[in-house]
């Protein structure tokens, strides 16, 4: 059984932080640094239950590559528990199971293995009449995790990253590549899926190791993505990079393969018993986590490496009772085989492992051994049994080619390594380097690493590429037929699936014999691991019934994601490019906590110590109502349209009339679609006339302006649009007293008579070039600055400055909807859907049916006649204590009939005010309303007239106030 070691300078482990945590009920305890198979490893027989027969299982590769590590975690699904890190108070259960690990009702059906073979269900079950109930019962038995709502349910962010080179893979040959492209001078990104770089390694190559790893800590060219799975390549060098926390989208110029070989099983009768696992997961747990297989083990060897790993264990107090190598004499001369025979490890060459037999708790108790014979066959009348309490795995390796495959790279079969390989053409871009390539010993990966990273960097544009050819050396390190049969099978090939040797060869032998028509019908390869550990011998073992090759059955094709991918880094928002004002580093200084809004990243409020969120955001609101505020609106689409027929064109894409407007002035516009449906809006102002300037809303202004470009194209119109967003920053600058503090800055006349409100000036603010709209979209005096985006830190700075003795804060945008919704003001989007016109949102005033044609008038007057099936009104709920949220219902005689688009507490009425949609026969001010809240509660409330603050507008309109 595995046990924890005494203490090692190396390990992973914190042993003064103890970490206690429930497994199943019981509580169990780890050490900082731990993960849960890592812990839960240390004192347990086995960790979970199969897929299909429900039979015990522990560690196989403790690499994150199979599903016998798989858990239920604080109610979250199949849980790597390979990777995941313990946590203080951390509830864990074994999943698919029936009563739990050790009580679990289904393991009964290993006992009708027999009976239940591969497509059986394809067979038994499949009737018009019976189906129905037989599919009720597989979707109770199947599945691994369980879905519940109880579960944290949290989105996490996206982001693009950038790079010259990626290295994928933290090995030695990655680390190399990863230096020899940062020398020529290419940034790079080296991402690897250990929460550490470099690997286990052998005892000769540990200070070597160390070394690199230094080596690429230090280099400020290198960014290390640790803990970090590539789980998918796509078109143009794009890399999805799934972090522990993030989604990444890395793109780079040149992207080098080190994503090495994955250790294969050996497959013989119950191979998969708790204490049978691979030599490198063994060495993973001894050298991170100070945790022994086990007190006596065997090995199964077919490779250098089997030796190796006995030493490291040997070293360690482990008894190693014996080493069963499949290979005849000679087979390795190595120092490491050469040190096993010197330390006395017994070593049984031309032997093969028969079964595994298990103990009373079901782990393995010892291991029945049997000569093979000329042809590789077994021997079974002669067995030897050998007690011991672990069965290493050391026969094989299979290169880790699927994201290589996905780039567009293509394989071959080399019968002396026995594994796939490049190759040697490759696409463009695209650099294979290490035991991927077929070069397994320490200094030849190294160097292969320099010949792929300095050609990585030489084809994005640093350095000369290196010709130095691929080493790879003149031994095999896997076995040509590690599979042993045996007469009561149980000798599983796919760990995910349950897949025994007779399932596959009945599958062949049925006619589903090409590589890709075994993996669909059989479902090899199709587990949580994705075949990482049982393709290679599934096309074995098809190969070998069907006589062929390896090489003309081919790898199946490998598409995203090449691991499994936690659905909370998908969820949410989908991947859009991050923008920033230009006054971002201003934000951050001010103690901006930020908030996506479209494609841009805005303060949702100002975090200032001592103050709750809540307290915050009271307090933003409050210095605009009584003093002056200041806010980034530099998000807002920015457009001009120049030429004689630039008012003749608004006319026709907003639902107002411009053509008329005086020039200084502005106006607000509705846009809709053919539809009659609000799809934007904004504030026009006209600078000249023959150009106007407008704005759009923030998620808004790129698919407005390229609407804007195609009827332009249709109509013809004398004149031309620019889309200067990126080119100008803006902010509201709101309050009593801006004017006064803003007329100290500026040398424009801001009096009433001079600049009066719905007005726009063009003006120099702290020595920059600005336009000034004087609109009131928080409902106080206030000013829109638009500046070019190079002097926008300058007025920002000025701004500021000349505010803070008179009390002015920054605020972001909760504390901006909170001004805009005592205002009554509707926000596109959040306050209309996509069916919403401007009768029902209560935007009649801003329509003009008068007008010869705009885009959705024809639809509009229809929409006249028909009249609102809904209305936009506002309501208010006197309790302060009580808040619906938004898109509660509106409940009328049990029915639905209507919802909340806005909701908010607001400090300045004291009481809870919002918007919603209601219909029609609801809608008269002073009417009751109904609406439902959590947990079914009914909150009453009131329709209300809007504006709720300051009714008449005298405060925007005349700086009432002030």
């Amino acid at each position: 059984m595995m046990h924890r070691l005494e203490p090692h300078p190396q390990e992973w482990i914190d042993r003064a932080t103890v970490i206690n945590f429930i497994f199943e009920g019981r509580p169990c305890r780890g050490f900082g640094g731990d993960t849960i198979s890592s812990a839960l490893a240390a004192t347990l027989p086995y960790l979970g239950r199969s897929f299909k027969y429900h039979r015990p299982r522990g560690i196989l590769s403790f690499a994150n590559h199979d599903s016998n590590t798989l858990f239920q975690v604080d109610g979250v699904p199949n849980v790597r528990g390979d990777v995941t890190l313990l946590r203080e108070g951390m509830r864990v259960a074994a999943i698919n199971t029936f009563g739990g690990l050790e009580g679990d009702k289904a393991r009964i059906l290993d006992r009708f293995a027999r009976f239940l073979p591969v497509g059986f269900y394809y067979k038994a079950f499949h009737s018009k009449r019976l189906f129905p109930r037989w599919e009720r019962m597989f979707r109770v038995i199947t599945g691994l995790g369980a879905v519940t709502l109880g579960a944290e349910r949290r989105l996490t962010p996206k982001r693009y990253g950038f790079c010259d080179v990626l290295v994928i893979g933290g090995g030695p040959s990655g680390l190399a590549a990863a230096l020899e492209a940062a020398a020529a001078g290419a940034h790079v990104g080296l991402v690897d899926e250990a929460f550490r770089l470099g690997g286990s390694g052998a005892d000769g190559e540990y200070e070597s190791l160390r070394a690199l790893t230094d080596a690429v800590s230090r280099s400020p060219r290198i960014t290390v993505f640790a803990a970090t799975v590539a789980a998918g390549y796509y078109a143009d060098h794009w890399v999805a990079l799934a972090e522990p926390t993030r989604m990444t989208k890395m793109r780079a110029k040149a992207v080098v393969f080190a994503t090495g070989a994955i250790e294969q099983p050996a497959v013989f009768r119950n191979n998969d018993l708790p204490g049978v696992l691979l030599a490198s997961g063994a060495r993973r747990l001894l050298r991170r986590y100070r945790i022994a297989p086990g007190r006596r083990v065997v090995m199964v060897a077919a490779n250098l490496e089997a030796y190796s790993v006995c030493l490291d264990l040997h070293a360690q107090g482990v008894q190693v009772a014996a080493i069963v190598e499949l290979r005849r004499p000679p087979f390795d001369h190595s120092e490491a085989a050469r040190g096993c025979a010197k330390a006395g490890i017994t070593i049984i060459p031309g032997s093969a492992p028969y079964e595994a037999i298990a103990g009373a708790d079901g782990a393995v108790a010892a291991l029945a051994i049997a000569p093979l014979d000329a042809s590789g066959g077994i021997q079974p009348a002669k067995p030897r049994r050998i007690d011991c309490d672990a069965v290493l795995m050391s026969v094989g390796w299979a290169a880790a080619t699927q994201l290589y495959q996905q780039a567009g790279g293509s394989t071959r079969f080399s019968e002396e390594l026995q594994q796939f390989i490049p190759e040697e053409v490759q696409p463009q871009g695209i650099f294979a380097a290490g035991r991927m390539n077929g070069v397994y010993d320490f200094e030849a990966r190294v160097a292969d690493g320099k010949r792929a990273g300095s050609q990585a960097a030489a084809h994005a544009g640093f350095g000369a590429p290196s010709n130095a050819p691929i080493a790879r050396g003149p031994r095999c390190p896997s076995h040509r037929f590690p599979i042993i049969d045996h007469p009561l099978a149980k000798n599983f090939v796919d760990f995910d699936e349950d897949l025994q040797v007779k399932d596959l060869t009945n599958a062949a032998q049925e006619g589903f014999d090409s590589s890709e028509l075994l993996k669909r019908y059989s479902t090899v390869g199709m587990g949580p691991s994705q075949g990482k550990h049982s393709n290679m011998n599934a096309l074995r073992i098809l190969a070998r019934v069907r006589g062929s090759t390896i090489e003309q059955l081919g790898l199946t094709t490998s598409r995203p994601m090449y691991h499994p991918v936690p659905l909370k880094l998908l969820a949410g928002r989908s991947f859009n490019i991050e923008r920033r004002t230009p006054i971002d580093g201003e934000h951050r200084a001010l103690g901006a906590v930020w908030m996506p809004a479209g494609n841009w990243r805005r303060p949702e409020y100002y975090a200032v110590s001592g103050e709750t969120r809540a307290e915050s955001i009271e307090a933003e609101v409050r210095a605009v109502r009584t003093g002056v505020g200041l806010i980034d609106v530099g998000t807002l689409g920015k457009i001009e349209i120049h030429g004689p027929q630039a008012g003749l064109f608004l006319d026709r894409v907003y639902a107002g009339k411009y053509s008329d407007m005086k020039v200084g002035s502005t106006r607000y516009g509705l846009m809709l679609d053919e539809a009659g449906v609000i799809i934007d809006d904004g504030v026009i102002a006209r600078l000249t006339a023959e150009t106007f300037y407008f704005t759009t809303t923030t998620g808004g202004s790129a698919t407005v302006f390229r609407e804007l470009l195609r009827l332009n194209a249709l109509w013809g119109l004398d004149c031309a649009l620019v889309n200067v967003t990126g080119h100008r920053a803006a902010f509201n600058f709101a309050g009593p007293l801006c004017r006064d503090i803003l007329q100290s800055l500026t040398d424009a006349d801001l009096g009433e008579s001079a600049f009066p409100f719905l007005g726009v000036r063009s003006a120099r603010v702290a020595g920059v070039d600005v336009r000034l709209m004087r609109v009131g979209f928080v409902g106080e005096l206030g000013y829109e600055i638009h500046v070019p985006a190079g002097g926008a830190c300058a007025v920002w700075q000025a701004l500021h400055q000349a505010g803070l003795p008179r009390g002015l804060r920054a605020f972001g945008v909760e504390a901006q909807r909170v001004l805009r919704l005592e205002k009554g003001h509707l926000i596109v989007g959040q306050d209309t859907d996509g069916l919403t016109d401007p009768f029902e949102a209560n935007a009649r005033w801003a329509v003009n049916l008068n007008k010869p044609y705009f885009v959705g008038q024809r639809s509009l007057k229809i929409l006249a006649k028909r009249g609102p099936r809904q209305k936009l009104v506002g309501f208010e709920i006197p309790d302060p204590k009580r808040l619906p949220k938004e898109s509660h219902l509106v409940i009328e005689k049990g029915e639905i009939a209507g919802r909340v688009t806005s909701v908010v507490h607001s400090r300045t009425l004291n009481k809870t005010i919002g918007l919603a949609m209601l219909a029609p026969r609801l809608a008269e001010v002073g009417g009751e309303i109904r609406i439902r809240a959590d947990h079914g509660e009914m909150l009453a409330a009131r329709v209300a007239a809007t504006p709720f603050y300051d009714p008449q507008n005298l405060r925007q309109r005349a700086g009432v106030g002030a």
